[in-house]
């Protein structure tokens, strides 16, 4: 079964500082359709404009992913972590018993860009952690490239998850992705064009594949898409 969600069909909110697009039922956003798929309970594409951000705030017992796609973005935390991440870097904090921090743009004239991914843990109650990777455009290109999980060169991850990156363009050669009994994907299509499992997508577009074999990316125009593998709600 392959379900279409449309860019347009998301949730959205300006902050002043800002905008959200919501994958899922996320804060003052509330759709009963959309309560996440699997592990992965929110996925919201941000933009932060210069001098705005997110103030210190707390979180528990989740683990939270973000990718930057553009821009600059200072993150701070009560486990001591305090730098700077740009487009290509990736983040995985484990919220576990509790943890604050805080996220902001300090240039002065260019917006962050980044998707914030919330996804169950394996149990509650772990110790907090963290840890960061930069992976080039150039390892995403024509493969699937994983960020998040098990697989070797990914950040490890408290959840029932691969997440993995590719960048597509036209001529480059379909990618397969197997998908085995019991678990499901979801596709996200940060940007471009994409067809899979024929069903053409445009940039912010998604797809939940559910009781099928595999899943095939192809017809990539400037297509920058991630594939969660995913585990059930634990």
């Amino acid at each position: 079964m392959i379900t279409l969600r449309k860019s347009s069909e998301r949730g959205f909110d300006d902050h002043g500082w800002g905008q959200s697009h919501f994958s899922f039922s996320f804060a003052d956003y509330y759709d009963p359709a959309h309560m996440g798929v699997g592990t992965l309970r929110a996925l919201m594409e941000d933009t932060i404009e210069p001098a705005g951000g997110f103030g210190t705030h707390p979180h528990r017992d989740m683990e939270i992913v973000t990718v930057v796609l553009a821009g600059e973005l200072t993150h701070r935390d009560s486990m001591g972590n305090t730098g700077v991440l740009r487009a290509g870097d990736v983040q995985r904090m484990s919220a576990g018993t509790g943890v604050l921090h805080s996220e902001y743009n300090h240039a002065a004239s260019t917006p962050v860009r980044m998707l914030q991914i919330w996804l169950l843990p394996r149990s509650r109650g772990i110790a907090p952690g963290y840890a960061q990777k930069h992976f080039a455009d150039a390892d995403r290109r024509g493969r699937l490239l994983p960020l998040v999980g098990e697989a070797d060169g990914a950040l490890s991850i408290h959840s029932d998850v691969t997440l993995y990156a590719t960048r597509l363009e036209e001529g480059d050669a379909p990618l397969a992705h197997r998908i085995a009994t019991g678990r499901r994907v979801y596709l996200h299509l940060i940007e471009g064009e994409l067809e899979v499992n024929g069903v053409r997508l445009q940039g912010g577009d998604a797809l939940t594949i559910e009781s099928e074999d595999e899943v095939v990316l192809e017809g990539g125009r400037a297509a920058h898409a991630l594939l969660f593998d995913l585990g059930a709600h634990p």
